[in-house]
């Protein structure tokens, strides 16, 4: 079982922020204060993903020195040991590489997804890091994709909040926490005052779905934009279907390109054939001999999958000369590397299946005919 966020070493709290940078402060408060139903949270650093006008508010607002709110509640609950600056602000980058002013377009929505699931990935690849993600401000797509992204990346220790603030206080000028003293406030439109200190924030924990095994380990890894990863996690639930480009020695699978290194491709090509005309698993050749039968079957099986015309002379030889198990095992075993690195963990067996045992291995792809395609020729 993993540990509780707040056992963490590093904890994060990623925050999308629009016109209203209060939420941030909020926000913190209310993580850092326990309730029945929630342990304390106490971040050791902040990130904020926001537009070009909500930047430059939330410098405004909270991390002008010295009276900014963001002091002035580090202060209050001493809560100093907290990272937060303006290097930690990452403003959406519009299509001229620019900061964008506000979200006013499907582009800009594309570009906003895109930074706000990098920042998510990045987060979440550092295992001693927990990540708590808040969606309460900024317009409602970017709460929404805030939430998408973790339940894109996201781990046993993530979590996902809004944070609630009663009426009387989001109306009044100068709230951004309640503070342990008294504090008198004016309410817009109205002639009464609200006491800061009287205030209630509620943090309400939001349950999400984890996709992240749906993704390939590739993906993990490297920048992506928001649909590539949406569409990565919907293949993957969806009937698997491969299709081997023998030119480019090419396995086009779950929506994933995988080049395949000539004896790897081979293997696979003799294996989807074998799948193709009904044929059982292939067993593992002799550890150290050589059994010139089981080459002439899978040369067979290849010449079936590629065509004569399309067998790499090189690999041909190879197998012909020595196909003991420990002369293919390392190609095998190349072979799973390569499909673990770009499928989603539990789509790798259907592919390419070993049986999982180290000893009397059988080796098949666990397709049916029609979901196995082969192109010898553009």
């Amino acid at each position: 079982m993993p540990e509780p966020p707040n056992k963490y070493r590093r904890r994060v709290l990623l925050a999308v922020v629009g016109q209203s940078p209060q939420i941030l402060t909020e926000t913190v408060y209310a993580l850092t204060r326990a309730d029945s139903s929630r342990q304390r949270f106490v971040p050791t650093e902040i990130e904020v993903v926001t537009t070009r006008q909500g930047s430059n508010r939330l410098s405004e607002q909270l991390l002008m020195q010295p009276h900014g709110a963001w002091h002035r509640l580090l202060a209050d609950y001493a809560l100093e040991r907290i990272e937060f600056d303006r290097s930690r602000v990452h403003v959406i980058p519009g299509a001229d590489g620019q900061p964008l002013d506000d979200i006013r377009s499907t582009a800009d929505n594309a570009r906003m997804a895109d930074t706000v699931t990098e920042r998510v990935r990045l987060l979440t690849s550092d295992p001693d890091c927990a990540l708590h993600v808040s969606l309460a401000g900024g317009r409602k797509t970017m709460g929404y994709y805030a939430g998408y992204a973790l339940s894109l990346f996201g781990r046993a220790q993530d979590r996902l909040s809004h944070v609630l603030v009663e009426p009387a206080y989001e109306a009044a000028a100068g709230f951004y926490y309640p503070t342990p003293y008294p504090l008198l406030l004016e309410t817009r439109g109205k002639a009464a005052k609200v006491d800061a200190a009287a205030a209630t924030i509620e943090l309400a924990e939001i349950p999400y779905v984890p996709l992240r095994s749906l993704l390939p380990p590739a993906l993990l890894k490297k920048p992506s934009s928001f649909i590539a990863l949406v569409d990565a996690a919907r293949t993957a639930r969806e009937a698997p279907y491969m299709c081997l480009d023998v030119t480019t020695r090419t396995l086009h699978a779950d929506g994933q390109e995988i080049h395949l290194r000539p004896t790897e491709f081979a293997l696979l090509a003799a294996l989807a054939h074998r799948a193709r005309t009904g044929k059982s698993a292939l067993p593992a050749p002799p550890r150290d001999a050589h059994d010139a039968a089981w080459a002439e079957e899978v040369l067979a099986d290849l010449r079936g999958a590629v065509g004569w015309m399309h067998v790499d002379s090189a690999v041909a030889e190879s197998l012909a000369r020595d196909c003991s198990g420990s002369k293919v095992s390392p190609h095998w075993s190349r072979l799973r590397r390569a499909l673990h690195e770009h499928l989603a963990p539990t789509r790798v067996n259907l592919y390419f299946d070993d049986g999982q045992t180290h000893r009397n291995k059988r080796y098949r792809v666990s397709l049916s005919a029609d979901a196995i395609e082969i192109i010898r020729s553009a």
